[in-house]
């Protein structure tokens, strides 16, 4: 069934081209019918995508894009649509591929560089394209834009960074959407700070419902004949045991954590978290107000206090006054000490700004000086204590759940023992890698081999994955410097 539906995909992917193909054509018909007629360029444009639009039922705005990708695949990328008419990328690859080449172009319409630029940009990305999911190839396709053209990418996030705003649009039953356009850098940092909120907000909410349920166990006791309770000293012990366990729950958070403690996943955390709060907020107690928010809504009550008030509420709970928002940006020394602009990199979304870079290490001590051998992978770091170092290492290696696809960012992940600790692996830089809680738990020893995943991996930190159905699966570490 597997290999039936990855050949279905791929033929998804034929069909996708094709449907391309014929936008290509259309668009080739309109500028042929354009010409001499200029005055009502426009209103013909428009007349060709409503017409599409209303027979596909596809917003306008999507059919817009689809055109316009259609056209930059049929001039610019040929190799982009070998690729996809024989279903070795996806049209979600081909998507991000045209979106991050329109610097390319602009700076090839400037004459900043050539126009066999464009030749190196797609050869660069289709390489990555046909091993990595869409969503990997849309940062790596910005990073190889920015290593060719890094001029224009700085100048076009200086006129961006002009466009920031707030905008509110009612949506209806009393409820608007709130949309603020920002430096990308910043919109990383506010998402990951009300994540660590909302995850603290959770573990208050457990610790809330365990001691409900204590309270509501001990009252139940008192009210028992003694020979009932002979082991009550045995269970308050125990009951002692989880309270301290719900207290530590997270100390590490914003750490790297053992591969034998979970920094949990949003999702994940949510479904565990509300069978604690069922169990824990008995009605019959009347001292727990039982919270059952969802993760949205409680980032969402988060989002609107720390903007009217400057500060998280106490129905939050404790916990969240010094939570900060975390990003994480590479950037040459030589940029920071000012002798180029050679733009930085904001790890997981893209190029970043020089002066952006430079304004944020002089805000921040937390940064690691790195060390790269000749093909721009990091190798080790200057910091001092042994466990700090593997931990600053393997952050700057993975930069993401290093499970093929993945994107949670190493701050939500485990430090994972590729080789099971329990079964003799050693915790050494290259046994040590980061995983998501949920990739992390496809390969827990106790697991039946039948439903086990297994990972290995090279001493240059390429992680293979091996699934139970005996496939295998290579993840590769990023590159920090952009070779073309």
């Amino acid at each position: 069934m597997l290999d039936a539906w990855v050949e279905k995909k791929r033929q998804a992917a034929v069909l996708e081209c094709e449907a391309m193909d014929l936008l290509g054509e259309r668009i080739a018909i309109h500028d042929r019918d354009v010409v001499g007629n200029g005055y009502h360029r426009d209103a013909m444009h428009r007349s060709m995508v409503a017409e599409f639009s209303a027979a596909a039922r596809i917003p306008q705005g999507s059919v817009e894009f689809a055109f316009a990708d259609a056209r930059t695949v049929s001039e610019d990328l040929p190799a982009v649509r070998a690729a996809f008419a024989v279903g070795r990328v996806s049209a979600g690859h081909v998507r991000e591929i045209c979106r991050a080449s329109a610097i390319v172009s602009e700076a090839i319409r400037n004459r900043r560089v050539d126009a066999d630029v464009m030749g190196l940009y797609e050869a660069a990305v289709l390489v990555f394209a046909e091993r990595e999911t869409a969503a990997r190839t849309a940062a790596h396709a910005k990073q190889v834009a920015a290593a060719l053209v890094g001029e224009t990418v700085a100048e076009r996030h200086k006129r961006a960074a002009g466009e920031r705003g707030v905008k509110v649009r009612s949506v209806g039953d009393g409820l608007a959407l709130l949309t603020a356009v920002l430096p990308e850098w910043v919109a990383v940092a506010i998402a990951d700070r009300l994540a660590q909120m909302a995850r603290q907000v959770i573990r208050n909410r457990k610790s809330r419902g365990a001691r409900a349920a204590r309270d509501v166990f001990r009252e139940d006791a008192d009210e028992q004949p003694a020979r009932d309770i002979g082991t009550d000293t045995d269970t308050d012990t125990d009951t002692d045991v989880d309270r301290d366990r719900d207290r530590n729950v997270g100390r590490d958070e914003g750490k790297i954590v053992s591969d034998d403690t979970f920094a949990t996943d949003p999702e994940s955390d949510i479904d565990f978290d509300l069978d604690i709060d069922s169990a824990g907020a008995d009605a019959d107690t009347g001292n727990v107000s039982e919270d059952t928010r969802t993760w949205d809504q409680i980032q969402a009550d988060l989002f609107a206090d720390l903007l009217l008030a400057a500060d998280p509420s106490t129905v939050h709970g404790t916990g969240l006054e010094n939570i900060q928002g975390r990003i994480q940006v590479t950037v040459a020394g030589t940029t920071l000490a000012g002798a180029d602009d050679r733009l930085a990199d904001l790890d997981g979304h893209g190029p970043l700004h020089p002066d952006i870079a430079r304004l944020l290490a002089g805000r921040n001590t937390g940064w690691s000086r790195l060390l790269l051998d000749r093909f721009g992978m990091a190798t080790q770091t200057d910091t001092y204590t042994p466990t700090e170092q593997m931990r600053r290492f393997l952050r700057a290696r993975d930069q993401h759940c290093r499970f093929p696809g993945c994107r949670t960012p190493v701050h939500r992940c485990d430090i994972d023992h590729n080789h099971d600790h329990a079964r003799g692996g050693k915790t050494r830089i290259d046994n040590l890698a980061h995983f998501c809680r949920a990739h992390h738990t496809l390969k827990p020893p106790d697991i039946p081999d039948a439903h086990r995943w297994t990972a290995t991996q090279e001493p240059d930190g390429t992680i293979t994955w091996h699934s139970p159905l005996g496939r295998h699966y290579t993840d590769h570490p990023t590159h920090r410097v952009m070779f073309i």
